[in-house]
């Protein structure tokens, strides 16, 4: 009995595992990116920020509806909840509850999305960056 339970298949991981990083992208003071942003160099630098700064980062399984809550400086979060998956492709939700806004977001294994998350206050603004399967 024990070999034909262990000859099961094993279904498919219903969680994704992602990374999750909090940045503040500013207006002011000499140009520079964190050096933990170096990978994302190349998608920061269109952007009208001229400083960036990595804030926070936290890796974590999404399970598909279930949010999980990122804090941001100033006492707000955003919930990043797993919508669809297909094969390696995910649909993402990115919500800020206190705004009543949320984004989905579509990528392939290996991708990043960087996702502005907060209104700009006095020259800076916080974005999330998603890295699903990192």
């Amino acid at each position: 009995v024990a070999a034909l339970v262990g000859a099961a298949p094993t279904p498919a991981r219903a969680e994704v595992p992602v990374r999750v990083r909090v940045i503040k992208g500013s207006r002011q003071g000499p140009a520079s990116i964190d050096p933990r942003l170096e990978d994302l160099r190349r998608q920061l630098s269109p952007l009208a920020y001229v400083r960036w700064e990595q804030v926070d980062e936290r890796s974590f399984d999404l399970a598909q509806g279930k949010p999980v809550f990122v804090d941001l400086p100033g006492s707000d979060s955003v919930g990043v909840t797993l919508q669809e998956r297909h094969g390696d492709t995910v649909t993402i939700e990115v919500a800020l509850a206190s705004r009543n806004t949320q984004s989905r977001l579509t990528v392939e294994k290996g991708q990043r999305i960087v996702h502005q998350v907060a209104p700009e206050k006095g020259g800076a603004a916080f974005f999330l960056t998603v890295t699903a399967w990192p």
